[in-house]
C-alpha cells in the first residue's frame, strides 16, 4: 500500500553525484516503497538541484529505525554545536534564505 506521505524542502548545501559536487536546492522526503532497498517501506530522501538536471541528485533509502536514529543524531550534533557556540544560525544561513 502506498502511503502518499511526502514533503518538499528548500535547502542550501552541496551534494556529490556522478559528475562531482553540485549545489543542493531542494530535498524531497517520503515514507513509501523504496526503489532499490529490499524493504516494504523506507524513508526516501532525494537531495536535488532541479535547475542542473537529472545528474544533480543524491538519493538515499533508509529503513525506518535507521532513519529515526539518523534524525536524532542530527539533532544531537546540532545541539552540541549550539552549546559550544560553534553554530550561529544567522551567520550560517546563506543570503536570501
Amino acid at each position: 500500500m502506498c502511503t502518499m506521505i511526502a514533503e518538499r524542502l528548500t535547502t542550501s548545501g552541496s551534494g556529490k553525484g556522478r559528475e562531482g559536487w553540485f549545489p543542493l536546492t531542494q530535498a524531497y522526503l517520503s515514507y513509501d516503497h523504496p526503489i532499490h532497498a529490499p524493504l516494504d517501506h523506507a524513508l526516501n530522501l532525494d537531495f536535488v538541484n532541479e535547475e542542473s538536471g537529472l545528474g544533480a541528485r543524491v538519493a538515499v533509502e533508509l529503513d525506518p529505525a535507521s532513519a529515526e536514529q539518523l534524525a536524532l543524531a542530527i539533532l544531537e550534533v546540532l545541539e552540541q554545536a549550539k552549546a559550544q557556540g560553534a553554530w550561529d544560525s544567522d551567520a550560517d544561513t546563506p543570503p536570501g534564505q
